[in-house]
Formats: C-alpha cells, structure tokens, sequence
C-alpha cells in the first residue's frame, strides 16, 4: 500500500481543489469553467455578511473575477452550465448531474421531503405547476397568498405556497431558474431551465449514480475517508460504501495510507501529488476545501466551526470567520463584515494558528486588500480583538 506524509495529503487535497493552479491575469468563463471541475459544486446559502457562499469559492481561487461569469454560467437553457439543487446542501451543480440526482428525487417524493407539513397537498401542487406553465418562471412571492409573516427563531415561517414549491423543486417537478437581485428563487418547469441534451439523458440506476457521485467527490477531493467522500454530496452510508468498494475494485480509487490518519484513506488514481502549494487564500466557511470539519482537521490541524447560530456572549471568534490558508497550511482566521452603506470591510477580529508563519498579518493585509477591492470597499478596519489583530492593523498602514 502506498504510503503518504501528512503534508503530501495536504498538498493533493489542495491541488485537487485548485489552489495549485496558474492564476490567470483577467479570468474568464474558461477559468471559472476549470475551477468549477476542481469544486464539482458551489453550496447556495442565503448569509450575506461578507458575499453570498456561492461566490467565494471562485475568488479564493482566481482572485478578483466579474461574479457575472457565475450568472451567466447559471443562466440561459442550452448554454447553461450549472443548476441548482440539493446536491451537496443547496448548491450549484454541474447540469449534467441532474439525471444523477433523479435517484434523490424519488427517495424525497413519498416522504414529501424534508420539513413539509399537511399544508402541502396534491390540490396546491397541481395548481401551481399549471400556475407557472402559463406564467413562467414565478417566486414564490409571485404565488402566495399574501398572508403576513413572522420571524421566529433563525429564519422565517414559510407560507403553504413556499413549503409546495420547494417539495416540487427537490423531487424534480420544477427547477431553479435564477433568482432575484433579493436573493428570492425563480421556479419553473425543467424543460425550460435545462438543456435538451440534459433532458435527453437516460436516467441512470441508482447504483451507477452513486458511484459517479463518489467519484465526482474523490476528484474533487483529491484523497479522503469514506465519510469525507460522502459528505461531498450529502450520501447515506450503504449508498457510498458501496459505490467505494466498486471504485476501488475497478481502480479508479486507491487505498493509502496518510501519516496521523488511522482510517482508511482513498486517493483518486489521477490525483496530482504536487511538489508545493504556494497558495494565499481566505476561505468562505462554506468552502469545499473545509466543508468536512473532521478532514479540516485531520489534514491542516485546524479546527473550525462556524458561529453564526452561536448567542454572541458564547462565540469563541465570531460571527463570520473565514480561515486564512497561506502556502500549504491554514495559518490563521478572521470575522469579516462588509459594511457596503460605509465602503469599508469590518475585521472584527483576527486570530493566528499556533504554528503561523512570520509575515503572516502581511500576507493577510494584501488578502483583505484584495477582498475589500473585489467587493468595491474603499476602507479596511481592524478591531482589536484577538491576537493577531494588532500586527494585521500595523501591516495594513
């Protein structure tokens, strides 16, 4: 069995994420179409804080991009490349996933999905598929019946008409075709938001999907347990234990063994063992590269959780904290807000790994710099709160 250094690991995991790819001077919708092979999927997520989840995966690894490239790839029909769906949670996926997911579809349709209640019944669901055949594609705000809102908790109550159309969203009768500048969904019939040769592919048997999923994941991945391989797409055990054992009887998978790592550890067969990472990148809590926390920390030492549902008396480092990878290692984090009415980017606080290099807050200064530039910040203010806030402030002039 082929044995590998924890920085070895550390190395594939990020060059199969793209951080070991050339920059390019003024990226373009080849460069967002080769990053989004490295990623597989962008998780959606409705925080905007700093910038919606979706688009920091591609800055943290092209730099400053037009975040149009990400519209126009996820718009159109024939010329659409990515669609939304529960793929890894709600996410952007390649469109060709969609007959993959045919199987996900029909595991929701007779537990009618997730968190619905009586209020979804057949009558609302047929009457807003006709609703929307004639008037295309509708937000649910479009669709309600107008009754007022309460926020409860962490999140609005749904009306009967939200709860309906995201039933038919994850069981397939409809899709996401966009959505508004207020981050509301755009719903509407598959056969106009995706392309016909999507359409025109057979649906294959679960166990076929499965193992592309897996596959798709270990690429993506570049090495990783099992359970790391089926949190990429949000599996169930026997689905991806299976599909495992097929790939790696059919030696696409291989198993390893990593230095520090007591499970057994898989390595796709066309992974790129690179000789050094010199990336400098601030990671979206909702970056692939740390989605799976156990890997985060079996691999980088670094453990991370994000805050957000946290009462703030009890939030060890913040609200928002975006880890800072530096070359090969996760060497710090920090809680950033956009304060887009002022035009400055908030450091709330900064704090360096044990093991951070000298010139860590300098590296991070020219990061911020950049994400401040890329979001049209003019300002960068530091908050003097944990213990690399001070030397951040200083190496920011």
């Amino acid at each position: 069995m082929q044995s590998l250094s924890l920085a070895q690991a550390r190395r594939v995991a990020l060059a199969a994420q793209g951080f070991g790819d050339k920059p390019h001077a003024s990226p373009t919708m080849g460069t967002l179409a080769r990053t989004l092979q490295r990623t597989g999927v962008l998780q959606v997520d409705s925080v905007n804080v700093l910038q919606r989840a979706h688009y920091m995966p591609l800055f943290s690894r092209i730099g400053t991009y037009d975040t149009g490239l990400l519209h126009r790839a996820a718009s159109g029909r024939n010329q659409r490349r990515l669609v939304e769906y529960w793929a890894h949670v709600q996410a952007y996926m390649p469109v060709e996933l969609w007959p993959h997911m045919q199987h996900r579809m029909e595991q929701y349709r007779p537990q009618r999905g997730k968190w619905w209640t009586d209020a979804v019944t057949e009558e609302l669901e047929a009457s807003l598929l006709a609703e929307i055949r004639d008037r295309g594609a509708c937000t649910a705000r479009d669709l309600d019946d107008g009754l007022p809102r309460t926020k409860e908790h962490w999140g609005w109550n749904w009306s009967g008409t939200r709860k309906a159309l995201d039933f038919l969203f994850v069981v397939g009768d409809l899709a996401i075709a966009g959505r508004t500048s207020q981050f509301e969904v755009l719903y509407d019939l598959p056969e106009r938001v995706l392309p016909d040769s999507v359409l025109a592919t057979p649906t294959p048997e679960p166990a076929a999907a499965h193992r592309e999923l897996i596959r798709r994941a270990a690429i993506s991945h570049g090495l990783g347990t099992e359970p790391d391989l089926r949190d990429y797409y949000r599996m169930k055990p026997a689905e991806s234990q299976a599909a495992v054992a097929a790939l790696v009887e059919d030696g696409e998978l291989v198993p390893v063994s990593v230095e520090g790592i007591t499970r057994p550890v898989y390595l796709h067969r066309d992974a790129r063992l690179a000789r050094k990472v010199t990336a400098s990148a601030l990671l979206s809590p909702f970056d692939p590269l740390v989605w799976e926390r156990s890997r985060t920390e079996e691999l980088f030492g670094f453990r991370y959780r994000i805050e957000i549902y946290v009462p703030e008396p009890k939030r060890e480092f913040g609200y928002y904290v975006l880890p800072f990878l530096l070359g090969e290692a996760i060497v710090a984090r920090v809680d950033l807000k956009a304060d887009r009415k002022a035009g400055v980017l908030q450091v709330k606080a900064a704090y360096a790994e044990a093991a951070a290099p000298a010139g860590t807050a300098e590296a991070l200064a020219l990061e911020l710099r950049r994400l401040a530039g890329w979001l049209g910040l003019d300002d960068i203010v530091v908050t003097l709160r944990g213990d690399l806030a001070a030397r951040l402030l200083g190496a920011l002039g």
